[in-house]
């Protein structure tokens, strides 16, 4: 039998390529490794699946800083907000979080899946589970799949959806790059995204600040010159090999890339009142001194800033805790004042791919049609989702795009199968 569409992997893009082949008239099957669908859907959002992103098609864009631009083709045949109504005319109801981000009313990331899963078989998509891929033969006429059993699949056009390296328990380990590689593609260079970041500060190695959380700052990563590359305003926490938390993983790819240009080293400012200019924190702190000077300068300054922060910022200064505030100089606040706003440490590394949320790099994008997702180098092959050299930051973009992509790859396989 010859199949008119053949998708290879079980992942956001995959369910929705191959949803969309179907709902276009294809013959399709579905072919995933693993023994269930959708297990990287299952666990997004902390297990309560981040569908996609409410933001202006601009801003979304904005959010996926890897090659976002890209999408601007697929976006205007299918956005964020098809998305919203595909679920909604699945009965999935969504909500509205902060940031634009979407979740199913229900909490349950299994809800999203189990809908996916229904429309394949309601417009009978043939599922093959635990079947693994060898290689791909691209012929004239037809594409044949070579099983990991030696059987055969043969289809008009191919979607290739595995993912690409990070989160390797769900099933992305990287196999379609050397599928993309056979049919004449140049895959980019891969690197983790949406990662935490590796110190060997002593204060870091000391664990002065372990497990410590900083909600609302700003992170910076700096260049040679020591000017921002990217800022972002979220919350981090400190670990016992660096730092990590939603500001440090978005800042995460702009530190991995100048360590790709061989920095052995990458600065970060850290500003801990973002809300407030220097010169007003600064007289904040005086205030607070000049109203009870009997008092510590700890407790003088209770509740400006997380008193465990504090302390160690005054005992990197060499400050006594206890210190009365009325025997603090001006010199010694001005001192507190600028390291709140601007504490520079560095970072040296990231933790290894299988620990990133995200892989950096991919099918290079000079080898996709935009509005198709079709290969230049191999006709009736599509790919679409991480496989691809596009990432975004956490917070629904990256499955945006792999939905984008994978519904814009599976109606246009149909088309040329056709």
């Amino acid at each position: 039998m010859i199949y008119d569409v053949a998708v290879i992997g079980g992942g956001p893009s995959g369910l929705m390529a191959s949803i969309a082949a179907a709902e276009a008239g294809a013959k399709t099957i579905l072919i995933e490794k693993g023994k269930k669908l959708g297990k990287k859907l299952a666990i997004s959002g902390g297990g309560r699946c981040n569908v996609t992103n409410r933001l202006p098609q601009d801003e979304v864009i904005k959010h996926i800083p890897g090659n976002g631009k890209f999408l601007y083709s697929a976006f205007s045949v299918y956005n964020n907000h098809d998305i919203i109504n595909y679920f909604e005319s699945i009965g999935v109801a969504l909500k509205e979080e902060d940031h634009g981000r979407m979740f199913p009313v229900s909490n349950s990331a299994q809800s999203v899946v189990q809908a996916l899963v229904e429309q394949l078989k309601k417009h009978r998509v043939e599922i093959k589970l635990e079947t693994g891929v060898e290689a791909i033969d691209y012929g004239q006429e037809v594409h044949t799949i070579i099983l990991k059993n030696g059987s055969k699949i043969t289809a008009k056009s191919i979607i290739i959806a595995v993912g690409g390296k990070a989160v390797p328990h769900t099933g992305s380990t990287g196999d379609g790059y050397k599928w993309a590689k056979t049919a004449g593609h140049t895959i980019t260079t891969l690197y983790p995204t949406e990662v935490a970041l590796t110190s060997k500060e002593a204060f870091i190695k000391e664990k002065k600040l372990q497990g410590l959380s900083l909600r609302d700052i700003q992170l910076s990563v700096l260049n040679k010159r020591g000017k921002p590359i990217i800022t972002h305003q979220m919350d981090m926490i400190f670990t016992h090999f660096g730092i990590s938390g939603p500001a440090v993983l978005r800042c995460s790819q702009f530190a991995v890339k100048e360590f790709m240009r061989g920095r052995q080293e990458v600065s970060m400012l850290l500003d801990v009142c973002p809300e407030q200019h220097e010169e007003a924190l600064f007289q904040k702190l005086v205030k607070a001194i000049k109203e009870e000077p009997k008092k510590s300068i700890k407790n003088n300054w209770k509740g400006i800033v997380p008193e465990r922060f504090l302390l160690f910022i005054l005992n990197q200064i060499g400050v006594e805790e206890d210190q009365k505030g009325a025997t603090v100089s001006n010199d010694t606040i001005r001192q507190v004042s600028q390291s709140l706003k601007r504490f520079i440490f560095t970072v040296d590394g990231s933790l290894p791919m299988e620990k990133a949320f995200v892989t950096g790099g991919g099918v290079s994008l000079k080898e996709i049609k935009p509005r198709t997702m079709e290969s230049t180098r191999m006709e009736r092959l599509f790919f679409c989702g991480e496989i691809l050299d596009i990432h975004g930051y956490t917070g629904g973009y990256n499955i945006t795009s792999a939905f984008v992509t994978g519904h814009v790859a599976g109606s246009n396989a149909a088309a040329t199968a056709r």
